[in-house]
């Protein structure tokens, strides 16, 4: 990755080139090909008022360039605000790039998906056998009642005549609650 560091009327020193280097090279955790960073650091006065502007140019292999402005009364808060949103759009870039390749859950098969978080949950010594739910007929709302007040579950979920899945729930003060 180059980097390049230039200042307009506004005379760098050391100390925030330095910086401002940290801050670049802090991009590398993503794993991006970052072809060059560059930084232009302007002073500029407007209405009597002091400040900088900090444009920052990250040139990505095989994608476009991220171009990032961002002022402020300090050169370093500037930089510093900058890398954060730089941050951002390069996480999102990365989570991009990484779920494109990641790989489907159709490709998988639902046996190896159920055996795969058996395992994570349970261990080895235990298996989940899945099983084909029953699709049941749809319930008065005044049956399901029935069904929950006689069991010991704190709620049911059914669907109802009109096909639209409900909840009936047990609430705290001894009523029923329906979704």
């Amino acid at each position: 990755m180059n980097i390049s560091i230039v200042g307009r009327h506004f005379e760098l020193t050391d100390p925030i080139k330095e910086h401002i280097e940290g801050l670049f090279c802090s991009l590398e955790k993503y794993n991006l090909d970052i072809l060059h960073c560059r930084a232009i650091i302007s002073g500029e006065e407007k209405r009597g008022k002091k400040g900088f502007v900090v444009d920052f140019t990250i040139s990505l292999a095989k994608t476009n360039t991220v171009v990032i402005r961002q002022r402020d009364k300090d050169v370093y808060a500037a930089a510093d605000l900058a890398i954060e949103r730089a941050h951002k759009v390069l996480r999102r870039h990365h989570d991009k790039i990484n779920y494109k390749h990641a790989t489907p859950i159709e490709e998988m098969g639902a046996e190896q998906i159920l055996k795969d978080e058996a395992f994570e949950a349970y261990g080895s010594d235990d298996e989940i056998v899945p099983m084909d739910l029953d699709l049941h007929k749809p319930l008065e709302i005044e049956d399901a009642l029935e069904r929950l007040k006689s069991s010991s579950q704190q709620f049911f979920v059914f669907n109802d005549m009109d096909g639209r899945m409900r909840v009936l729930y047990k609430r705290t003060d001894a009523k029923y609650g329906l979704y």
